[in-house]
């Protein structure tokens, strides 16, 4: 009895002791991916990375993790060849908030300077300010006498945003700004805004002119690792993103 109790304390400090290595492992291997991932993607501040799965030690041996968890605070994508159907000039970065992506099958090199997932999901936020980036410009003329321009963005609910407009009509502007209900959508790295109906300006005005005012896009390019947008949603506080890849770039 007296061997067996030695025994079983022997095998609880070792326990003990492997669980230790094992989460100081950790801490150490996510520390520094949150390094390297800092480095290559240029980010302002240290992202949050969080290796699932026990033991990790054992995963290591094997050459992959099974998911490794990154979240981002802020992130400036870029909109390369973005519109806004006025051509006029858009901002060569959109700020995307909260980004969290989770990344399940990771291999990585013997050097560990490489890592890649197999495949990724995520999601993110973009805000109301930041999209009206992609809207907002100079008072277009949509007809002779009338000028109008997108000046606020905002939650419409049941999955829609809601556009104010504002115009001027013969030297006179419109009391308020005119609102209306848009549906959007995603085609191919463009999160698209269009007008459901057409606003009231106050005179008959073509709809393919009003659309100018009405209906954008903004190109959401070069997310981490080579991850692609997969769906968006009116929220609140901004259009929600789901992100979506595979062989995906951790590091390296």
């Amino acid at each position: 009895m007296r061997a067996l109790r030695i025994l079983l304390i022997v095998t609880i400090v070792l326990g003990g002791l492997f669980v230790i290595a094992d989460r100081v492992a950790v801490g150490f291997a996510e520390d520094e991916a949150a390094d390297r991932l800092k480095t290559n993607e240029g980010l302002s501040s240290t992202p949050d990375v969080s290796i699932k799965g026990f033991p990790f030690l054992t995963q290591v041996v094997g050459g992959e993790l099974d998911e490794v968890q990154v979240g981002i605070k802020d992130y400036e994508a870029d909109t390369s060849g973005a519109t806004n159907g006025t051509d006029a000039d858009v901002p060569a970065k959109i700020r995307i908030d909260n980004l969290t992506a989770q990344m399940r099958g990771v291999a990585f090199s013997g050097d560990y300077s490489s890592a890649k997932a197999a495949t990724a999901t995520g999601t993110a936020t973009i805000s109301y300010a930041e999209l009206l980036k992609a809207a907002k410009a100079e008072p277009v003329d949509v007809a002779t006498g009338v000028t109008a321009q997108v000046v606020g963005l905002s939650d419409g609910g049941n999955g829609k945003i809601k556009v104010e407009v504002e115009a001027t009509v013969l030297g006179t502007k419109l009391p308020r700004p005119v609102s209306v209900l848009s549906s959007v959508s995603v085609k191919g790295d463009n999160v698209v805004v269009n007008a459901d109906s057409l606003p009231n300006l106050g005179v008959q005005l073509a709809e393919d002119k009003v659309r100018l005012i009405t209906d954008f896009q903004q190109k959401i390019d070069g997310l981490p690792g080579g991850i692609k947008l997969d769906k968006v949603e009116a929220a609140p506080k901004g259009v929600d993103i789901d992100v979506k890849g595979s062989d995906v770039s951790l590091v390296g």
